[in-house]
């Protein structure tokens, strides 16, 4: 229970800027990390749904619930996914060979590429958001941040890497594949499941996370010849953002 209890505060040190006591890495902790991995966007998802109740009990308008919603996983995770997905989009559009993606995924620095495909992504995330009115859809959306890092974890640990090197090759060979993959499958069947009860419709953002997964796969493994840490947190964005798209889509017929 102990080294249970420390995989949980790493994933949190790790993954999310939530408070919690710092420990040190230690190998024997990091083999369930990921399997606490998948609560961080439990937490996301719960300040979201508390967001919206407020602001329909004091009546905030539109465009602040629609600004806050957008900022608020951003303040849970401090921007660590995004980071990912401004490397990997700058990776992707260079149409570069493979070596030299994995060398722009290397560059601490941005190019205009991840410029221009973070400020697509927030717009179309920022209108997407603004449309989902149902509270049942809106709650399964929230429990698509849990979803997205259940499939995340999934693919660290069951996904070819592209490097032998890496925080996602440490945490991938630090792991105890087979305890995570069980832990990580029954989590995602468990929301995918809570996600359909809270709303029918819920099975449209559900599916846009499975199709964005089977994506990532033959993406990566096609450009990289297998994931990073950067592609890691570019699946995660693109999977909650592609999930809030489909919402929004079904709810033009609610």
């Amino acid at each position: 229970m102990v080294r249970l209890f420390r995989s949980f505060l790493l994933a949190f040190s790790i993954y999310s800027k939530i408070p919690v006591p710092q420990i040190a890495w230690k190998e024997e902790d990091m083999r369930y990390t990921l399997c606490f991995f998948p609560w961080v966007g439990a937490v996301t998802g719960g300040a979201l749904l508390l967001w919206n109740g407020f602001c329909q009990h004091f009546f905030v308008g539109e465009l602040c619930r629609t600004l806050m919603g957008a900022a608020i996983p951003l303040a849970v995770t401090g921007g660590f996914h995004v980071d990912g997905f401004m490397d990997t989009m700058d990776a992707f559009c260079s149409y570069q060979p493979r070596e030299r993606k994995l060398e722009i995924l290397k560059d601490s620095h941005i190019g205009a590429f991840s410029v221009i495909m973070l400020a697509l992504y927030g717009l179309v995330y920022l209108a997407a958001f603004s449309e989902i009115k149902d509270d049942g859809l809106f709650g399964g959306v929230c429990g698509g941040f849990f979803l997205a890092r259940c499939l995340s974890g999934i693919a660290v640990v069951a996904f070819p890497g592209a490097r032998k090197e890496g925080m996602l090759a440490r945490s991938a060979d630090g792991a105890s594949k087979t305890a995570v993959k069980r832990a990580l499958y029954l989590q995602g069947a468990l929301c995918t499941g809570f996600m359909l009860w809270l709303s029918v419709w819920a099975v449209f953002p559900v599916a846009a996370a499975y199709l964005v997964f089977f994506y990532y796969y033959r993406r990566t493994k096609k450009e990289l010849g297998g994931i990073t840490g950067d592609t890691a947190g570019y699946f995660v964005v693109m999977c909650e953002g592609c999930m809030m798209a489909a919402a929004a889509a079904v709810s033009v017929f609610l």
